[in-house]
């Protein structure tokens, strides 16, 4: 864990021994979070490896803060998760919402005006 990780910004798929290094946790940390953390979904190669994208390193990195550094529980990281996700503004804010909908509409009528 003491081996330095320089994290490629275009690389999209982590092994589980590249994303222990990048977080800092052992193997088996990682597999106990995944069976927590719902959220967690890593895919598998063709040879059965785990493979992490992006977003599940991301949210590692998350989980990782809360329980280390703010010192959560389990059940308390788990509740800070779902009351992120459901706060305005954050990755669930997506364009299903009738008001992103609504916004985006209004945006290109407004450049379709400007065009015409």
């Amino acid at each position: 864990m003491s081996e330095e990780f320089v994290l490629d910004p275009d690389k999209r798929y982590f092994r589980i021994g590249e994303v222990s290094s990048i977080a800092g946790l052992r193997p088996s940390v990682l597999r106990f979070w995944e069976s927590e953390f719902k959220q967690i979904k890593p895919g598998r190669s063709l040879s059965g490896h785990r493979v992490y994208k992006r977003n599940d390193l991301e949210l590692i990195l998350r989980i990782r803060d809360l329980l280390y550094k703010k010192k959560f529980t389990i059940p308390g990281a788990k509740a800070a998760l779902a009351k992120e996700a459901k706060s305005p503004g954050t990755a669930s804010d997506s364009l299903d919402s009738p008001l992103s909908l609504k916004k985006v509409r209004e945006e290109l009528l407004a450049i379709r005006q400007i065009l015409d």
